[in-house]
């Protein structure tokens, strides 16, 4: 069976730890879209690990981790996390990199960076890893796939040159930066080429096999469905399809084999990166709730910015989890909460003087302001409770008015940054 771990939201729903949980009932765990502009946190017995390029099954050594087609792949960051499992005393992962998956090349770190500049104050919060500038070559053709560094090395110096003609001519004449060389670049792609061989092989044939043969195959998804290129509030969005129904793509799987969709809600709100935000909050309000939670505060696993923080979005949640699809719910960092005396949620937003409970499109959402539901606060930590039962009533009552909003079971509660952690209701 096929299950699908993706976000509901902004990303940071706390994806990381679910699919560190899950992983340990599965065959093969398989980053399917995105790159190393969003991180996963994840606290098990080895300690405190961020990954951003890495599936997060590495941990368990009987599973098979694939770095799928879909992904955007930085080399240097996947030899960092490589070199940080190691130091780390953790035994070599199992992994595979698909032939077909395409490289972030060292210019589309230097071109996030200057577009970023050269917008200013209309920038669209980048983490300057290069993503946009990647998927932008991916589709324009002019990218280079992992297979082509084992491939002819002519062939492979034209593609280059081929490049560097459009790149040149943009960092001279709208960039006035310094113009790249060719062999330069080549010489970057030889050590990447020595970094991935022990990875590399034919992953499609891979994933086709492990269903034939009935694996229990889990699908981590990166950022969340807000984020997404086509249904997220764009043009503030990433340059990936965030959504789990692209990971027939971007895992090489058949889209009728995704059986299970577990979509990660946050019992809060935060975002890191530009973009309409309908709940956000500010001052020492933000700041309280930015402090209480995630694993050590509310900063991203990327940048090291500090979230933007707002109360639980239920109309928002609840089109995220449509988007994706959703067949259950991940309802994560419960226990952040426990210092309020009452906990405002998002129900419904306030456009053009109506209320409405649709998400809609991006342009409408500028002048949107928050309609909110008041419930009890539980004053109390919950980070030791492992059974649903032992929840304080009024906490019970928050998770089943988001599940009966949303109308999507939530199955899964996380009240607390370890693996154990967990209330399966």
């Amino acid at each position: 069976m096929i299950t699908a771990v993706v976000g509901a939201n902004w990303g940071d729903e706390g994806k990381g730890k679910i699919t560190d949980f899950l992983a340990t009932k599965s065959d093969i765990v398989v980053r399917f879209q995105g790159g190393s502009n969003a991180g996963h946190t994840i606290i098990n017995n080895y300690g405190k690990f961020t990954l951003h390029q890495l599936p997060s099954g590495v941990f368990c050594q009987n599973i098979t981790n694939v770095i799928g087609n879909g992904v955007a792949l930085s080399v240097e960051n996947l030899e960092k996390e490589l070199k940080m499992l190691e130091e780390s005393g953790i035994p070599k992962p199992n992994l595979l990199i698909s032939d077909r998956t395409q490289i972030v090349m060292p210019y589309h770190k230097l071109f996030d960076i200057y577009e970023e500049e050269r917008l200013f104050s209309k920038k669209f919060g980048s983490t300057k890893s290069g993503i946009a500038p990647f998927y932008s070559d991916k589709f324009a053709k002019i990218g280079i796939q992992v297979g082509q560094l084992f491939g002819d090395e002519q062939n492979l110096r034209e593609r280059v040159e081929n490049a560097l003609s459009i790149k040149n001519v943009i960092l001279k004449y709208l960039y006035n930066k310094p113009e790249l060389n060719v062999d330069d670049i080549l010489a970057k792609l030889i050590h990447y080429k020595k970094v991935l061989e022990p990875f590399v092989t034919d992953t499609f044939k891979f994933m086709h096999d492990a269903v034939q043969c009935g694996k229990n195959i889990l699908l981590e998804g990166q950022l969340g469905a807000l984020k997404d290129t086509d249904f997220g509030i764009y043009p503030m969005v990433t340059s990936s399809n965030t959504i789990a129904g692209y990971g027939c793509v971007g895992a090489g799987v058949p889209p009728y084999e995704i059986k299970e969709i577990i979509t990660v809600v946050k019992a809060y709100s935060s975002a890191v990166g530009a973009g309409e935000f309908v709940s956000e909050i500010f001052g020492k309000e933000a700041d309280e709730l930015r402090s209480k939670g995630g694993d050590c505060g509310e900063y991203g696993a990327t940048t090291g910015r500090p979230r933007r923080m707002g109360w639980l979005d239920l109309v928002a949640s609840r089109y995220g989890c449509r988007v994706q699809g959703a067949t259950s719910i991940a309802f994560t960092v419960l226990d952040a909460l426990g210092y309020l005396d009452e906990i405002k949620i998002c129900t419904g937003y306030e456009i053009d003087g109506k209320i409405t409970q649709n998400f809609p499109a991006s342009y409408k959402l500028k002048d949107a302001k928050p309609v909110y539901t008041i419930l009890p606060g539980w004053k109390c930590d919950i980070s030791g409770v492992r059974k649903y039962e032992d929840l304080p009533k009024e906490c019970k009552e928050y998770i089943e008015f988001a599940e009966k909003y949303i109308g999507i079971p939530i199955k899964i509660i996380s009240n607390g940054p370890s693996r154990d952690n967990i209330i399966y209701r």
